[in-house]
């Protein structure tokens, strides 16, 4: 059954706005500038320090600490925000700080889940459907595109890029962008083919994942350059928009991809 109320010992500032049936738990605390969305649960000792804004239905673990300042010694106290999407879950004591002037806000999309332990540094921002496991730190400034997976204990260094449907193996440093629909593991990082299982579950047609395939060993695989990679590309590949979505992130990053 879905929980409802607000323990007598939360803290609510007068300042935060609660939308209905929501449930807070023993002792938490919802600070000033806080938008919670209706039908959401906030469990007990987690806390929203400041300007976080929940959409519907999400779910806040014990001792999460939300909207905390950023960790970033050029941040002078502007007004920054974190965003979380409706229908996502984040697990104990996991942290996420507010933007900083670079974007002024730190994003979390729709129904991802963040597992036990998560930190999310300054102005990350997680697309739709991410699951990111326990222990995982992201540093500031990350992008995480739609239904990427990162596994436990792994670390991201700061305006790394990951795009979508992108599979990490657990304890991996990842210090370069992981294009989509690849997977990568390890320390060093090293990508081992597409994500296969994630695109059979998600429902990928077999021709574009053999097409993925194929631009995969062309750019990843082979002795050609990104520019002779190109070219071949054009001619050998059917350009699919997937294929194509590959192709532009390769292209696109700004500080280079694992191979």
């Amino acid at each position: 059954m879905k929980r409802s109320g607000i323990h007598s010992s939360a803290i609510i500032s007068p300042h935060a706005t609660l939308g209905e049936r929501v449930y807070v738990g023993p002792f938490a605390i919802i600070g000033d500038g806080c938008e919670v969305g209706d039908d959401c649960e906030i469990a007990s000792r987690a806390s929203l320090e400041r300007d976080v804004k929940l959409g519907i239905g999400v779910k806040i673990g014990i001792g999460t600490v939300l909207g905390g300042a950023p960790q970033d010694l050029k941040y002078a106290g502007e007004a920054t925000t974190v965003e979380i999407g409706d229908g996502t879950v984040i697990r104990e004591y996991s942290t996420v700080n507010r933007g900083t002037a670079q974007s002024f806000k730190t994003t979390v999309g729709a129904r991802c889940l963040l597992m036990s332990y998560v930190h999310l540094a300054h102005d990350c921002h997680i697309g739709n459907g991410v699951i990111i496991a326990n222990g995982v730190q992201l540093a500031g400034h990350v992008t995480i595109e739609d239904r990427a997976t990162l596994s436990g204990l792994s670390a991201v260094h700061q305006f790394v890029r990951i795009g979508r449907h992108s599979f990490i193996g657990g304890m991996s440093r990842v210090s370069k962008d992981i294009p989509p629909f690849l997977k990568a593991v390890g320390n060093p990082l090293k990508l081992y083919g597409l994500n296969s299982i994630g695109l059979q579950r998600s429902g990928f047609p077999e021709d574009v994942v053999l097409e993925l395939k194929r631009a995969y060993r062309l750019f990843f695989r082979s002795d050609l350059n990104l520019s002779q990679a190109m070219q071949r590309a054009e001619t050998e590949l059917e350009m699919f928009p997937e294929v194509k979505e590959l192709i532009r992130f390769v292209e696109a990053s700004g500080r280079g991809v694992v191979i």
